[in-house]
């Protein structure tokens, strides 16, 4: 796979409205606050726009969002514009976020980065021509113990190293999405071999029982 162009290339759609099902959602979201802090619902309400929309926010979803709470377009326009968690423009099905910040850089994350690079023929920015795939680069995910760290639309992919991004890759390409989590079976937190403290368990009585 290869070639790749830059997201901005897009148009935006004429007109959005939420499915029956998701309009049922919308609802109950908006119940939850009370009279008068509707706008409150905003951010669910992009996110559930941005999941029935190919993974992107476009125009007519915020008017309509907008126009579903009762205030001006710019209301929600201006919180979609804050958080990098709306994707204003098209992104891939598959959508990557790549940290370079210094815990996953120490860690080998140079070696993800040129993986998605080589594998795709993207570079951050762009989508592949299939539309798949897209990839950014991101600030530090929150998960610094497992580094380096690979967000796959909403999933985090632990322990990653060159070889192992490209298996990923693979799999995705085939619509194979595998468990998110370390990918070299690390648990949770613990050190590689596993824990080094609380290893043991008592019976009773009071005496070491077996391993856990």
């Amino acid at each position: 796979m290869s070639g790749g162009a830059p997201a901005q290339n897009f148009v935006q759609p004429d007109s959005f409205a939420f499915t029956a099902e998701n309009q049922a959602k919308v609802e109950k979201i908006i119940a939850k606050y009370p009279a008068g802090r509707q706008l409150s619902a905003v951010l669910p309400l992009l996110d559930l726009a941005q999941r029935q929309h190919d993974n992107w926010v476009p125009q007519a979803a915020m008017e309509h969002i907008a126009g579903i709470l009762g205030v001006a377009p710019m209301r929600v326009m201006e919180v979609a514009t804050f958080y990098t968690m709306f994707h204003l423009e098209p992104v891939g099905k598959y959508h990557l976020q790549l940290c370079t910040t210094t815990p996953c850089w120490l860690r080998g994350s140079d070696a993800v980065v040129s993986a998605c690079r080589s594998k795709l023929g993207i570079d951050f920015g762009q989508v592949t021509e299939d539309g798949k795939f897209s990839m950014v680069e991101v600030e530090c995910l929150g998960a610094c113990v497992n580094a380096p760290i690979l967000q796959v639309n909403d999933d985090f992919y632990e322990d990653m190293d060159g070889a192992s991004t490209e298996t990923l890759l693979d799999k995705l390409s085939r619509d194979e999405v595998p468990p998110a989590g370390s990918i070299i079976g690390r648990q949770t937190s613990a050190p590689e071999g596993g824990p080094t403290t609380l290893i043991k368990k008592t019976d009773a009585s009071g005496s070491d029982g077996a391993k856990v």
